[in-house]
């Protein structure tokens, strides 16, 4: 008789429970608002006890967010699995244009209802929004650290993932504003494309 244990399937395991709990969380958010459901409800619907819960995500707000978690540390990531010879900017550039490309909801450059009942869930709650800014100055942090393995003093690595984060942001967030206005992700995309050239072009030489 042979089955898999060890590590890998305890991880499994854990990756397995951490989505359930968040699924759970996420599908009561949207049913009836952020501020209306109880961590106390979550477990019972994730079918945990509250202190498994909190073992998982030590702040409510955290329950809704991991899909940002997952996220954090991608600019870092992209920028130390860059190819030879492409500087961090530059590979930067291409993974929010593929991300564009991919409708990657984090790029805010998507309209599939659940990804839009989700943003507008984010977006509509002030303690979600709050968190979500704690998430990218955990972002910020560990690109400026790759960024100054790349080459970059301290100083100048942390104001290049400042200004790097900011961008990313604000492209997001106006991909999102005029797709909850209305407009169709296809149609939105040729402006989303123009405007991340822009910014990254920005970034490249300065304000001038």
């Amino acid at each position: 008789m042979s089955g898999e244990t060890g590590p890998g399937l305890r991880e499994r395991k854990k990756r397995l429970t951490y989505r359930a709990i968040s699924d759970a969380a996420i599908a009561l958010f949207l049913e009836r608002g952020f501020d209306a459901v109880s961590v106390a409800e979550v477990a019972a619907a994730a079918d945990v006890s509250k202190p498994t819960l909190f073992r998982y995500f030590p702040a409510k707000e955290d329950l809704a967010l991991h899909r940002f978690a997952d996220h954090e540390d991608e600019a870092a990531r992209v920028v130390a699995a860059r190819p030879a010879g492409v500087a961090p900017l530059e590979a930067l550039r291409r993974h929010f244009l593929d991300g564009l490309a991919r409708r990657d909801p984090v790029t805010g450059l998507n309209d599939e209802p659940g990804v839009l009942a989700f943003h507008r869930l984010l977006y509509g709650t002030p303690s979600l929004v709050a968190r979500l800014y704690a998430y990218q100055g955990r972002s910020e942090r560990a690109l400026a650290e790759a960024l100054h393995d790349a080459g970059a003093s301290g100083l100048a690595a942390r104001l290049a993932a400042g200004q790097i984060v900011a961008v990313q942001r604000i492209l997001a967030e106006e991909n999102w504003r005029r797709i909850d206005a209305g407009e169709r992700a296809e149609k939105v995309a040729q402006g989303a494309v123009a405007a991340a050239e822009l910014a990254f072009a920005q970034l490249r030489t300065g304000l001038g």
